[in-house]
C-alpha cells in the first residue's frame, strides 16, 4: 500500500474554487449565453429550475464531486511529486489531455451535441483540472 499525505485544507480550497471557476466561466460573462445557447435553455428554462430548489441541490452534489475530485488528485499530485506550480499545471493538463478531453468528445461523437457546447464544457474541465491540480500541488 502506497501512502499517500492528503491536505485537506487544500482538498476545501480547491473545491471551493472550482465552484467558483464554474461560476465564472458558465456566467454571463464568459460562456454562458453561448452555453445557453447551444444548450438550447432559456432564461425561462434557468428561473423554473431555480424556482423549483433542483438549482440548491445540483450545486450541493457538484460541490461534493469537487471535493471527491480533489482528493483523488492529491494523490495524483503525491504520487507525481508535483509541489510546484507548473508540476500542478502541467499535471492538470496532460490529466486533461489524455482523460477527460477524449471522453467529453463523446457528447459530439455519440449523443450529436454540437461541437460548440464540447468547446465549452472541455475548455471549462482544462481550466479546472489545471487549477485544482496547482493549487494542490502548491499546497502540498
Amino acid at each position: 500500500m502506497v501512502y499517500v499525505t492528503i491536505n485537506y485544507w487544500a482538498v476545501l480550497l480547491a473545491g471551493v474554487l472550482s465552484m467558483a471557476s464554474g461560476a465564472f466561466w458558465y456566467s454571463s460573462w464568459l460562456f454562458g449565453n453561448a452555453w445557453m445557447k447551444v444548450s438550447k435553455m432559456s432564461a425561462k428554462d434557468i428561473a423554473k429550475a431555480k424556482k423549483s430548489g433542483s438549482v440548491k441541490r445540483s450545486y450541493a452534489i457538484m460541490f461534493l464531486t469537487t471535493l471527491v475530485t480533489g482528493y483523488v488528485l492529491s494523490h495524483f499530485v503525491d504520487y507525481i511529486g508535483a509541489v510546484s506550480l507548473l508540476g500542478g499545471v502541467q499535471l492538470g493538463f496532460w490529466l486533461w489531455l489524455g482523460i477527460a478531453a477524449p471522453l467529453q468528445l463523446g457528447m459530439v461523437l455519440w449523443e450529436g451535441k454540437p461541437v460548440k457546447l464540447y468547446l465549452i464544457n472541455t475548455g471549462h474541465t482544462l481550466f479546472n483540472l489545471v487549477l485544482v491540480c496547482a493549487v494542490l500541488a502548491v499546497w502540498a
